[in-house]
């Protein structure tokens, strides 16, 4: 392992054993230690013992879901980066997904280019946040309703506040513009926001305050 980059472990959850060794043989390829899980269940046990750089969890697992196996280890406060992975790519599993936890969404047919890309990105943007922050203007955690915002959601409201476009907010978060804007629409709902400029005035209002 490169002393460089301590942690390169890839955690692969996924019952399909051609996937398994697809992704497996993928990211080994771009320099990463990839582990494979058949089940939930494994995968579980083994997020509670040791944390990995990435995790990339099929949606439509057997038994427990991935969105009950999201649920299981609280994966809106997992410090490493969750992909839910689905080879349908359908909108409400991956609002559903991203509701719960997960970093963010993609397809199993990206090609291998891209996915590593993805991983790389998000993984990056996961270090970067934890070394400084949300980025420029990070909010006071006192507004009204910030208790109900998970923590990716206050680093996408960090962002918003600080005029960032879907396309800026998702390139330093590492995510997609599609899950940026599920975040922002769960924001807005969670806080009674009419538009993203009342959204705004009712963060600031309260951080000028604090």
């Amino acid at each position: 392992m490169n002393q460089d980059q301590p942690n390169r472990e890839v955690f692969i959850v996924d019952d399909d054993p051609m996937v398994r060794d697809v992704l497996s043989e993928v990211f080994t390829q771009a320099g990463y230690q990839a582990v494979s899980f058949v089940d939930g269940e494994s995968f579980v046990a083994a997020a509670r013992e040791r944390i990995p750089a990435c995790v990339i969890l099929d949606i439509y697992m057997p038994g427990r879901s991935g969105l009950e196996i999201l649920r299981d280890i609280d994966a809106p406060n997992y410090p490493a980066p969750i992909f839910v992975a689905s080879g349908r790519g359908d909108i409400p599993s991956a609002v559903e997904a991203i509701k719960n936890g997960a970093f963010d969404f993609i397809e199993k047919r990206l090609d291998a280019a891209t996915l590593v890309g993805r991983v790389g990105e998000a993984i990056q943007a996961r270090s970067h946040l934890r070394q400084n922050g949300n980025g420029p203007g990070d909010l006071a955690m006192t507004f009204a309703g910030s208790d109900l915002l998970t923590r990716r959601e206050h680093e996408v409201l960090a962002l918003i506040a600080a005029s960032a476009t879907n396309k800026k907010a998702a390139q330093q978060l590492g995510i997609s513009q599609r899950t940026v804007e599920i975040h922002r629409a769960h924001i807005m709902h969670k806080l009674g926001a009419k538009n993203s400029v009342d959204l705004a005035r009712k963060v600031m209002r309260q951080e000028r305050r604090a």
